[in-house]
């Protein structure tokens, strides 16, 4: 039998491999930080409640599924565009002030969304003027809140800081959507819009006690067309960035095979013609990766060759889904997605603590409004592709050379520049305040 001082012994020896696995939870240590995260809690399921709540209302005005499919382009045009200039703002405004005054404004316009709701107002046309609102205001909020990390934590933790954030998104996106089922029938849709509106103001106060983060010296002062350009300019000298940004556009472009979902549900998974269970673990599988991954993320945020880890999650997405595609059995595919959620989680990790790393401070906000663009654009795109892709060839042959050209072109892209592969990122460890 082993002593107890041997059993101590082992135990500690376990709690110490234990915590080089599981989500790195020491940038929480550090109060602006936490204070930050915590407000990013608060609004991740709320988010996705309004995300449910804006669809179903405007099905149920309209009984068209067309209409529905217009939210995303009204969701999307905001994005696009206020994602550039808001990173152009968030180099040029204290990015606290950028953050209240945005998430001021994403408060009220999900408050006016309850209360068209409430009052049984049943315009289509409010319901979408209000959602471009608030995704405009979101879409200013994404490049300021990003663009804030590196400024309340040391660099060492960039990348857990980026773990714990897009795990709470990741969460949201798999808890939000199935707390607004079970809620809808018990408190009624407008209440929705009220939860989310509560949780933003609560994020708000937090917001509010964040330290003022002026920009620096060499930061413009203005946010017009001159500055986005330059941002442009200033990335297109930056190859690791631009590298960053092109493979993630190969991943989603090629490789996210959403639009086909609904018809491999139905004709390849058997799901009944009115839907069934298979489209529901299709859409949540590749949140779930991601969620399971994040809360591990300890064996991976600490990893310095960040080209490499990138180039492989990629890879490893493209091979999920060369899988997804070649499956014919429901919990094959949803394992495969699984997988890529993952690996996507991964690669977003390491992407974001590069671009905050590798870009200066007075252009950081102008780089996460290319990176808002791309993540927000690159699947809509994708849904195109691979919705044209499948009538003409079929699902499974659009998906799986989907993932086939996933791999190869991120092969090319990473052979053509090196030096993105070999890059390591070795920070200077700064104290904790």
């Amino acid at each position: 039998m082993s002593t107890p001082t041997e059993r101590r012994a082992r135990a500690s020896r376990a709690r110490g491999i234990l915590g080089k696995v599981v989500i790195d939870t020491r940038p929480l240590r550090i109060r602006d930080y936490r204070r930050m995260w915590l407000s990013t809690v608060v609004t991740a399921v709320g988010s996705q409640l309004t995300a449910v709540a804006v669809p179903k209302q405007v099905y149920d005005l309209t009984g068209s599924s067309g209409w529905v499919g217009l939210t995303g382009a009204v969701g999307l045009v905001p994005l696009l565009v206020f994602g550039l200039w808001g990173g152009a703002i968030a180099d040029a405004i204290d990015r606290r002030k950028v953050m209240f005054i945005s998430n001021l404004g994403v408060a009220t316009t999900s408050g006016l969304l309850w209360l068209q709701a409430f009052t049984g107002l049943d315009s289509v046309a409010v319901v979408l003027v209000l959602l471009g609102l608030q995704q405009a205001f979101v879409a200013v909020n994404m490049p300021a809140r990003s663009a804030a990390i590196p400024r309340l934590v040391p660099p060492e933790l960039l990348a857990p800081a980026n773990a714990l954030n897009f795990t709470t998104f990741t969460f949201g996106m798999v808890f939000g959507p199935l707390a607004a089922g079970a809620l809808i029938p018990l408190l009624g849709l407008s209440t929705l819009y009220l939860i989310d509106t509560v949780a933003l103001v609560v994020a708000l106060g937090l917001v509010s006690l964040l330290p003022a983060m002026p920009p620096g010296e060499g930061s413009s002062r203005t946010a017009g067309l001159r500055d986005i350009a330059d941002g442009f300019r200033y990335l297109s000298v930056k190859k690791l960035l631009l590298v960053s940004f092109l493979v993630d556009i190969i991943a989603m472009v090629f490789g996210m095979p959403r639009a086909l979902f609904p018809e491999m549900a139905e004709r390849t998974f058997g799901d009944p013609p009115g839907g069934g269970p298979a489209l529901g673990w299709l859409y949540a599988a590749i949140p779930i990766g991601s969620a399971l991954f994040g809360l591990f993320s300890g064996a991976f945020a600490r990893i310095t060759r960040q080209g490499a880890v990138i180039a492989i999650s990629i890879g490893v997405w493209g091979v999920a889904m060369v899988g997804f595609g070649l499956s014919t059995s429901i919990w094959l595919a949803a394992a495969f997605l699984a997988l890529g959620g993952g690996a996507d989680l991964v690669s977003a990790v390491h992407r974001s603590s590069m671009l905050q790393t590798e870009a200066t401070d007075e252009m950081r906000g102008r780089m996460q409004g290319v990176f808002t663009v791309v993540v927000a654009g690159g699947p809509r795109i994708a849904d195109l592709v691979h919705g044209w892709g499948a009538a003409a060839v079929g699902t499974a042959v659009a998906a799986t050379v989907g993932g086939v050209l996933v791999i190869v072109l991120t092969a090319v892209t990473v052979a053509a520049v090196p030096s993105f592969w070999r890059f390591r990122f070795t920070p200077e460890p700064e104290p904790v305040k």
